[in-house]
């Protein structure tokens, strides 16, 4: 088979870490996911978030920098939970749009990024999780990590505009939109393979879709 690189993008409980983990079980590929528990940075984040955002953004490029080329360059397809693409467009500008992170902080940050990214592989597909703003909310209420009980419905409706820009100019690969407020991936096997299939059939070179369509 075809060595693919596919990441799973999408706002604060979209469902990427769930719809990862299957995608990578059913079919045998590598997966990857977010740094959280390792983290050296997040505790004083929450804390402080105007003095140790850089910090944080830092942390999180070489980290997923790392992950990217890993997967890459492993000889087995690969699916990672969130991009690297998704700290600087939407994660680093929500920041500094907030005033958590200076613009000189900001400037320096995506003269790194735009450095680092350029020497990566791209992606074979992007699939992107999309949810209403009240389905987020409550699934982050329901899984109730403590390090998320601050997140507020204005702040999801601001990250969801910026991935609506950033995939506009997206042009690495192609996208798989998938709304996933629809679908059950946890309990509903059919939805799993709904999702598997059109994933197929966008590496196949067919046309964009946006899921579900038959759930």
């Amino acid at each position: 088979m075809t060595k693919r690189l596919v990441l799973v993008a999408g706002n604060i409980g979209a469902g990427k870490t769930s719809l990862t983990e299957r995608i990578g079980a059913r079919l045998g590929w590598l997966t990857s996911f977010e740094s959280v528990a390792d983290n050296p940075y997040l505790a004083d984040f929450y804390r402080d978030m105007r003095a140790w955002s850089f910090h944080l953004q830092v942390f999180f490029l070489g980290h997923r920098a790392e992950q990217h080329l890993a997967l890459a360059r492993s000889p087995q397809s690969a699916i990672a939970d969130r991009s690297i693409y998704e700290d600087a467009h939407i994660f680093a500008r929500s920041l500094h749009h907030l005033g958590h992170l200076s613009e000189r902080d900001y400037r320096a940050y995506r003269r790194v990024y735009d450095l680092v990214v350029a020497g990566l592989p791209k992606p074979d597909l992007l699939l992107y999780l999309e949810a209403p703003v009240p389905v987020l909310l409550e699934r982050i209420r329901r899984r109730g990590r403590a390090i998320e009980s601050g997140i507020t419905a204005e702040y999801l409706a601001l990250l969801e505009s910026y991935y609506h820009e950033w995939l506009q100019e997206f042009d690495l690969c192609p996208v798989l939109t998938i709304r996933s407020q629809d679908l059950d991936f946890v309990h509903k096997p059919r939805h799993l393979d709904i999702v598997i299939r059109r994933m197929q059939d966008r590496l196949a070179g067919q046309e964009d879709v946006v899921l579900p369509e038959d759930p």
